[in-house]
């Protein structure tokens, strides 16, 4: 029977705030949400239950975090693989080198892969946030994968004065009122404070954040009201 996505409540009590998690992720095709346990307090989720992969796991994550009243995800689904994956760590390791190798978002040979049971460290340096965020969209998504430790670092190279007035006038292209957000910066760490009035704006601040060249690491303290 195909499943219809009814129109969340306007008003976020914990019966009707899990109420949508479950009817989201239920509308998420890339998730099997059957063995996914749902509870809501006060706009937190907590995520339970066991899902076939790591980057249905991340899936699972991303739909809760997408809906209006949710204002924080405590996630503890387990990874269980399908009793006929049979990938060792030395397999995943080559099935990730040669994934980032094809990925011209990666610089080449800049990234190392450590897997201890199916799970990856990752380390290296680059020069952007995204040729981060690439690595990792990359390595989720493979077979045998049970969690992954992002180790990776920006290099910095920044003028603090510089990259927090250019990230507030990044914000101010972003947002019609962005006085609710105030940026600071210590070398190539920028921290955002203040209020945002939903986790999709919370996350589009942070996005924003790590655009800037120089931004090594984003503090998100943002408060959703």
């Amino acid at each position: 029977m195909p499943i219809t996505k009814t129109v969340e409540p306007t008003m976020y009590n914990d019966a009707n705030l899990k109420e949508a998690v479950l009817e989201e992720l239920a509308w998420e095709p890339s998730v099997t949400a059957a063995h996914i346990g749902v509870a809501a307090r006060d706009g937190v989720v907590m995520l339970t239950g066991h899902v076939h992969s790591f980057v249905e796991k991340h899936a699972a994550e991303c739909a809760v975090r997408r809906l209006k009243g949710v204002k924080a995800v405590a996630e503890d689904i387990e990874v269980r693989l399908p009793g006929d994956i049979r990938h060792d760590d030395g397999d995943i390791a080559q099935a990730a080198l040669s994934k980032l190798a094809w990925n011209s978002s990666v610089p080449r040979d800049a990234i190392k892969i450590v897997v201890d049971k199916g799970w990856v460290t990752l380390t290296g340096d680059v020069e952007w946030h995204f040729q981060c965020d690439a690595v990792m969209q990359d390595v989720r998504t493979l077979w045998g994968v049970l969690g992954v430790t992002n180790d990776i670092r920006i290099k910095p190279n920044v003028n603090t004065a510089i990259l927090s007035g250019d990230i507030t006038r990044a914000l101010h292209r972003a947002w019609n009122d962005p006085r609710s957000i105030k940026v600071t910066a210590d070398g190539g760490k920028v921290k955002l404070t203040g209020t945002v009035h939903s986790w999709s704006d919370r996350m589009l601040a942070a996005t924003t954040a790590w655009a800037a060249p120089g931004a090594t690491a984003v503090e998100n303290d943002l408060i959703i009201v």
